[in-house]
């Protein structure tokens, strides 16, 4: 046998290894929705609203029913630990960016399933959809 021919197939066999891997620590479902598609999950009370901004950015406006968690905030790890793994979350923040952060927080505790608002509540504000 010639000695790449092995040395190919140790490697290829490294990567197969390495993708499924990859492919098991990230087995939470990510959806990234539109601020339209966000309401109607609402309406059909298919999701729980998690706002990850900061206490203060939460009330200037936030959508209705929504949960705040501070992503900033040193308690945030342990909040969404306490918070039921089978439900199903929409993730939000002014404009994306922080929501984001926080996903792979989710995915490494097993969440089953969560949506992202991509634009965050800027992007529900100019869809002219209800803050309270």
């Amino acid at each position: 046998m010639n000695p790449f021919s092995a040395l190919k197939r140790i490697a290829h066999l490294f990567l197969a290894t390495g993708c499924v891997t990859c492919a098991s620590a990230a087995d939470t479902n990510v959806f990234h929705v539109n601020a339209d598609q966000a309401q109607k999950l609402i309406t059909e009370k298919k999701v729980v609203v998690l706002d990850v901004r900061t206490p203060e950015e939460f009330a200037t406006g936030h959508i209705a029913g929504a949960t705040n968690i501070n992503f900033r905030a040193t308690s945030f790890e342990k909040a969404i630990a306490a918070l039921d793994k089978n439900q199903a979350y929409l993730v939000h923040c002014a404009a994306g960016g922080r929501s984001t952060q926080a996903l792979p927080n989710f995915q490494k505790m097993e969440f089953k399933s969560l949506y992202h608002l991509d634009g965050g509540i800027q992007a529900w504000k100019k869809a002219k959809l209800p803050v309270e």
